[in-house]
C-alpha cells in the first residue's frame, strides 16, 4: 500500500521498505500547453548528490538532462522528456533510479529537482504547472512505496526541490520537500556548489 505523504513528512526506509536496495524515484506533472509567449513547456529533473555541508562534491555528482549518470554510478537519469506528455497525469514524466548500495559514504542526502528550460525567454514558472508528483517505487518488486503531490502552487518560482533521500542513524529516509526557488537550474546548482553555464 502506498504511503501519500504531505510537505515536510520524512519516512523510513529500513520500517516501510526494508529489503529495497534499488529504488526508482518518478516525477510527473501537467503544464499549459503554452505559456504566454505561446513556447511550449520543457521541465528537466535533476538529481544533486550532496555531503554533510549540502555541497555537490564535483560536478560528478550533479544528474540532469546532459549528465544522465553520476560518476559513482549510483544515480542515473531516464533521459529528457521534452514534452512532458506522459500518458495521464498519474504517469511519471522523468524516472530516476538509485543503487542505494553504490552511493558514496560521504553522500548524506540526494536531492531531487524540476527546473523549467529557458523560463525566462519563455516567461514560464511553476504557477502554470499543474498535478505535479514524486513518487518512489521499490525498482525490484515494483511497489510503490510513497508518493508526494505537490499542491501549493509555486507561481513565481521556476525550480523546485521535490524531495530528498537521506541518511540518518545508519539507513535511508525520504523527506517531502516542495521548496521552491527563484533562478531556474542555474540559481539551484549554485546553490548546491557548481557552476552551470
Amino acid at each position: 500500500m502506498t504511503l501519500s505523504l504531505t510537505k515536510g513528512q520524512k519516512l523510513s526506509l529500513a520500517k516501510e521498505a526494508p529489503s529495497m536496495v534499488k529504488c526508482l524515484v518518478g516525477l510527473g506533472w501537467t503544464a499549459h500547453a503554452q505559456g504566454t509567449t505561446g513556447a511550449e513547456f520543457d521541465l528537466d529533473a535533476s538529481a544533486f548528490l550532496l555531503n554533510a555541508q549540502g555541497k555537490c562534491r564535483s560536478e560528478g555528482d550533479f544528474v540532469f538532462y546532459k549528465q544522465p549518470k553520476s560518476t559513482c554510478g549510483s544515480v542515473v537519469s531516464s533521459g529528457d522528456n521534452r514534452t512532458g506528455s506522459a500518458a495521464g497525469s498519474t504517469a511519471d514524466d522523468e524516472q530516476i533510479t538509485v543503487d542505494l548500495s553504490r552511493v558514496p559514504a560521504d553522500v548524506e542526502r540526494i536531492a531531487f529537482t524540476v527546473t523549467i528550460y529557458d523560463f525566462e525567454a519563455r516567461k514560464q514558472n511553476f504557477g502554470m504547472v499543474r498535478n505535479a508528483f514524486i513518487r518512489l517505487q521499490d525498482a525490484a518488486t515494483g511497489a510503490e512505496v510513497c508518493r508526494f503531490d505537490l499542491s501549493e502552487q509555486s507561481s513565481t518560482e521556476t525550480a523546485l526541490i521535490f524531495a530528498e533521500l537521506y541518511r540518518k542513524d545508519g539507513s535511508w529516509r525520504f523527506n517531502a520537500v516542495g521548496q521552491g526557488y527563484a533562478g531556474g537550474l542555474k540559481a539551484l546548482a549554485t546553490s548546491f556548489g557548481l557552476s552551470v553555464d
